[in-house]
């Protein structure tokens, strides 16, 4: 277990002006040899250039995509404007088509006048042949009382 030591405050200026006073030394030993390695600084400098290479090569890839976005925006533009416009004709179609239907119902309407106009004139004519069927049928009791009556007088005066 790892136990909290405590410092003074005196103690605490002192380790600090301690490591200030030597912290340049400490750093400078270990990179003094690396600072001025010409290996070291020429890789510095190609990976400089790289960083800085990607960096264009990321800000044009973005630049293109900005483009790119652009583009798919007018083409969906273009589709919206067009389905729109299909909308319209589609629309255009089920009001004639609606419009068609109504003249199919005016139709319909004159059809079924002129059938009541039919089952009018069947009435007529039913009342016709009922008349006529009255008719046909006094005549023939006529006929019939006529043929016997002559019948009967033929026979009476033969006799």
């Amino acid at each position: 277990m790892i136990s909290q030591v405590e410092f003074s405050e005196n103690q605490l200026q002192s380790i600090g002006q301690y490591v200030k006073n030597h912290l340049n030394e400490w750093i400078g030993a270990r990179f003094e040899r690396s600072l001025y390695d010409p290996a070291l600084m020429e890789r510095m400098v190609r990976v400089e250039e790289e960083l800085k290479h990607q960096r264009e090569l990321m800000l044009q890839g973005f630049s293109r995509m900005d483009e790119r976005f652009e583009q798919v925006e007018k083409r969906f533009v273009i589709i919206q404007s067009k389905m729109d416009k299909r909308f319209e004709q589609v629309d255009k179609r089920f009001e004639q088509i609606d419009k068609r239907f109504e003249q199919v119902d005016k139709r319909f309407e004159q059809i079924d006048k002129r059938f009541e106009q039919v089952d009018k004139r069947f009435e007529i004519f039913d009342k016709r042949f009922i008349e006529l069927t009255r008719r046909i049928d006094r005549f023939m009791i006529w006929s019939f009382g006529i043929t016997l009556s002559v019948g009967g007088v033929v026979i009476a005066v033969l006799r």
